[in-house]
């Protein structure tokens, strides 16, 4: 599934700014750097899942039997099944619901002799007497009783006799569910067309949710052939898996309806079916294998599936090479749904996304919105092999499925866009972003074992940054120290050696030894050593170089360097790192450090030479150094910035502000990192430093150090946008991937901190906006910033002129822009008027609701009354969005980011402890990480405040 729980990718859409115009009120308020790049990152994954489930179970099994055990026996191998369903598209006028009815037959093997048939079901009512029959000469035994267990999901049949071992047997079941808008399973999305409402009967079923369309072995291993059909309205479209292989009219219960059969899926996961009834529109490219896009029809017949049908068939080739393996299946559908929990589903041969992840419009949509779509794609594509193809056994696998797709979906956009160079980004999406979770105590390792991952909340809480961006970021580091021919050569021989079944994670690991083996290509350690260290033990380490003695040493790195790691590791948190590094921009031969400490003679150095490691940060680690190489770095970035490459300018801010966290190193040496900014014109160096000084904004944005901080900051940026301003004038855009992004961090920042002519600028434009709705004059790269900026300097009249355009809006990111923007009003009335809506799914969509509240939280002005409004309303948000809507533990990251005092701590343990009886679902663990963070935050701002106020009182006189 695509990165879109969580947070976010930067790339895209911009940052927020608060400040338009010179009014002083505006420049002595705070906002956060990245807003919109936090709603980004809500929707990537970047993102993919956004989906929560409830915990309406005990957290422990209530006696041994096994309908109370959350895994199903190892008794019954389903083979294959035989499902028809029937969505009804209009309420029922008695009840009001939307619902469905349908039947299935699946047809299982014994395996193991019982008396006992346990198939997952839920929220499913049995409307006839389940049937079973016999497929060999021995009759089936009958029926004792049924029931359902509603806490483990389970239809529960006993029998009178048992089932013989190698005999099959057919059970058969005819039900009906709600179509509810909860956005799993079999579920409804609705939109408005030429002022009409439209229902979309469509599904989301990962991980644990198709048991909600049909009871079913809803467990990965459980692979099955899938026969699907589908009645629905004349008029309207049913899609699924498989090919449409006969449409005729007919008369089900005297109702004329059109039935759709497609043809048997291959062996594949319940997880992994998709069935969708619409009436959309379709383009399509008919070649092998068929590539056709579906959205709302205004969207298809204006171009909006224009780019993505374009760009998937040479994605899809560039995995079938890659993989060296043809596209196992007829057609590639993917759809565009207006409501979708997670910003994509990579179900075979039919995928689903979020409009803002397969909709793009030339005119309207940014750089960010266009690369989006990209990796989305390839992250989805790459899945129908890795994931669909074959298929990890169990969930706690579930990082290497999801990194791997969000390792490659870089390398699939790269060769469909290469005049992009977007590989680099991982650095910045990835990398970064992870790092800063993985250094907490309360982090948790990439793979768990299978007895710690049984309820369904427990598997929604792995699809997180530790999954996606962690399990890209390692993969990533392996392919380079193996090279890249060795590691598809080993990817090659488990894809082919593994179709159609299920996996664990070391059968990767022991093809890429035996690709290692075949290429006689060197390691210190086997693969499977190398990486149980990174694998089997959270966390990353930080590397220190002494270049006076040439000593390398690592050690666990973490944020607060006091906090208490108690998950116990049989590493003892030492891992084999691979070291590439360079002396004054000359390569050496990489190092393995291999034990806690090494002697290395070349890597001593002079007072002329400076040591860089992690060429390319290819390494999941940080590095430090001796401070002697600490000030010649900086020097080399002020006098010969060019001899560092761009991807490790980025490395030297991000480290040297993390290492300042972590009390490793002097805040001020972070600082210094930034002053030579003044002259950098590339993208990641300013994202890095904008990226943590987003953290001093949070930390200080309520205090004296405000002042002057925007006082540096807009001394450092002003060049950078007079850089722009030459280069285009602001009537254009920058010609570069990167240097589009970085046109618009020099227009968001230099407004927020009052540059005149930014802030003119944008008021002029939004104002000429509101003069004439038909004709937006901004640029799409730059609305965010400038609608934003716009928001925040003014009232309730550009408030309601946004909103306005946000619920007219055709095209879903723009409406997305001006969402978050709205966000940005300085009015506390404004803003808990635009909580109260997200609670209304008629104002805001169930999928927008969590990405909101954090928008919302994210301007200094809204922190409070988003944290006031999601304890006040906690029950309710639980109870009536725990099905799929709200991402808990980006909500309670989002919420709480910016604690830094003891009142707020006191506030956060007080919260988790008054509603330890509703629950907190996948935000269990974001509680403990906020409480981690929190205190944290209250030592690092006791011990630096004097000191950055300071700094930046010095800096902003000299610069």
């Amino acid at each position: 599934m695509a990165k879109g729980f969580f947070i976010s990718k930067t790339l895209g859409i911009v940052g927020i700014v608060i400040g338009a115009g010179a009014v002083a009120t505006i420049i002595a308020l705070s906002v956060v750097y990245s807003q919109e790049k936090s709603q980004n990152n809500e929707l990537k994954p970047t993102s993919e899942w956004t989906t929560t489930k409830a915990p309406t179970v005990p957290t422990t099994a209530p006696s041994n039997e096994p309908w109370d055990q959350w895994r199903l026996p190892q008794t019954l191998e389903p083979e294959w099944y035989n499902v028809l369903l029937w969505p009804k598209l209009k309420p029922d006028p008695t009840t009001g619901l939307y619902t469905f009815s349908g039947s299935s037959s699946v047809v299982f093997k014994c395996v193991q002799e019982t008396d006992l048939i346990l198939i997952h079901s839920n929220k499913l009512n049995m409307t006839k007497h389940p049937t079973l029959t016999a497929h060999g000469s021995t009759p089936a035994p009958p029926f004792k009783s049924y029931r359902m267990e509603t806490k483990t999901q389970y239809l529960v049949i006993h029998l009178e006799g048992k089932l013989t071992v190698g005999e099959k047997y057919e059970l058969h079941t005819e039900f009906m569910g709600e179509l509810a808008d909860d956005l799993g399973g079999f579920y409804r999305s609705e939109y408005f067309e030429n002022g009409q409402k439209k229902v979309v009967a469509t599904t989301q079923m990962q991980p644990t949710d198709a048991r909600k369309a049909f009871p079913c072995f809803d467990e990965p291993a459980m692979k099955a052939v899938f026969n699907i059909t589908l009645l629905h309205e004349h008029g309207t479209t049913a899609l699924s898996n498989g090919k449409e292989i006969e449409i005729v009219d007919t008369v089900v219960d005297g109702v004329s309806v059109t039935k759709t059969v497609f043809e048997s899926t291959e062996k594949m996961s319940t997880y992994l079916l998709a069935f969708i009834v619409s009436d959309f529109g379709v383009i399509e490219r008919n070649e092998v294998p068929q590539i056709r896009i579906f959205a709302r029809k205004d969207a298809i017949t204006s171009g909006q599936g224009d780019y993505a049908l374009n760009v998937t068939g040479p994605i899809l080739r560039f995995f079938e090479k890659y993989y060296n393996s043809t596209y196992p299946l007829p057609k590639s559908d993917q759809i565009a749904l207006p409501d979708f929990s997670a910003g994509a589903m990579e179900n075979w041969g039919l995928i689903t996304y979020r409009e803002t992840a397969l909709l793009y419009d030339e005119e309207s949509s940014s750089n960010g919105n266009k690369e989006r779509i990209a990796t989305i794609i390839a992250h989805e594509l790459a899945h129908q092999w890795f994931g669909n193809l074959v298929t990890l056994r169990w969930w706690n696998d579930l990082w290497l499925n999801e990194g791997f797709a969000s390792y490659v979906e870089y390398l699939g956009a790269d060769n469909a866009e290469p005049a992009w160079k977007i590989k680099d980004l991982i650095v910045l999406n990835d990398v970064h972003r992870v790092f800063a979770i993985d250094a907490l105590a309360s982090s948790h390792p990439l793979s768990s074992k299978e007895e710690e991952v049984q309820r369904p909340e427990q598997i929604s809480e792995l699809f997180d940054a530790i999954s996606y961006s962690k399990g890209a970021s390692v993969l990533r580091m392996l392919s380079d120290f193996l090279t890249e021919p060795v590691f598809t050569q080993g990817l090659q021989t488990y894809l082919k050696h593994f179709e159609f079944d299920n996996t664990v994670y070391t059968d990767l690991w022991d093809n890429l030894q035996m690709a290692v083996d075949n290429t006689g290509t060197p390691l210190p350690k086997p693969v499977r050593e190398i990486m149980d260290r990174w694998v089997l033990q959270m966390g990353f380490p930080v590397v220190t170089i002494n270049t006076k003695t040439g000593e390398i040493s690592q050690k666990h790195f973490l944020l607060d360097p006091e906090s208490v790691v108690e998950r116990p590791s049989d590493f003892n948190y030492e891992w084999y790192v691979p070291i590439k590094w360079v002396k004054n921009g000359m390569t050496n031969n990489p190092i393995w450090l291999l034990e806690k400490t090494i002697i290395r003679e070349e890597m001593k150095s002079n007072a002329n030479e400076w040591i860089l490691a992690n060429i390319d940060v290819v390494g999941y680690y940080r590095v430090n150094y001796d401070q002697d190489n600490w000030n010649r770095l900086l020097n080399a970035l002020k006098t010969s910035k060019n001899s560092i490459p761009i991807i490790n300018r980025a490395q030297i801010i991000d480290d040297a502000f993390n290492l300042a966290k972590a009390r490793m190193v002097n805040i001020t040496l972070a600082l210094q990192t930034t002053e030579y900014l003044s002259s950098e014109t590339e993208y990641m160096p300013w994202e890095a430093a904008l990226d943590n000084m987003d953290y001093f904004y949070l930390m200080f944005d309520r205090t004296e150090v405000y002042g002057p901080m925007q006082a540096y900051v807009g001394k450092l940026v002003k060049p950078l946008f007079e850089h722009f301003t030459t280069l285009t004038n602001w009537t254009d855009v920058a010609e570069g991937h990167t240097d589009q992004y970085n046109q618009v961090n020099a227009l968001r920042v230099a407004c927020s901190t009052g540059l005149e002519s930014c802030t003119s600028l944008v008021k002029t434009w939004f104002q000429q906006w509101m003069k004439n709705p038909s004709v937006n004059p901004i640029k799409p790269n730059l609305r965010s910033a400038v609608y934003c900026s716009a928001i925040a300097a003014g009232g309730a009249q550009e408030w309601d002129f946004a909103w306005n355009m946000f619920k007219s809006a055709s095209l879903a990111s723009e409406a997305d822009k001006l969402r978050a923007a709205l966000a940005c009003a300085t009015k506390p009335w404004l803003l808990n008027r635009y909580l109260e809506y997200t609670l209304d799914p008629d104002k805001i969509r169930k999928q927008d609701a969590t990405a909101t509240i954090i928008n919302i939280a994210s301007n200094v002005i809204g922190q409070s009354l988003a944290w006031d409004f999601v304890r006040a309303n906690w029950a309710y948000i639980f109870n009536q969005y725990g099905g799929g809507s709200f991402s808990f533990a980006n909500l309670i990251n989002g919420v709480t980011k910016r604690f830094s005092t003891e009142y707020e701590l006191q506030q956060l343990k007080q919260f988790r402890e008054d509603n330890s009886n509703i629950g907190f679902g996948s935000g269990t663990l974001a509680i403990e990480q906020s409480i981690e963070r929190t205190t944290a935050n209250i030592e690092w701002v006791k011990q630096n405040k004097e000191v950055v106020l300071k700094w930046f009182m010095d800096a902003a006189k000299t610069l």
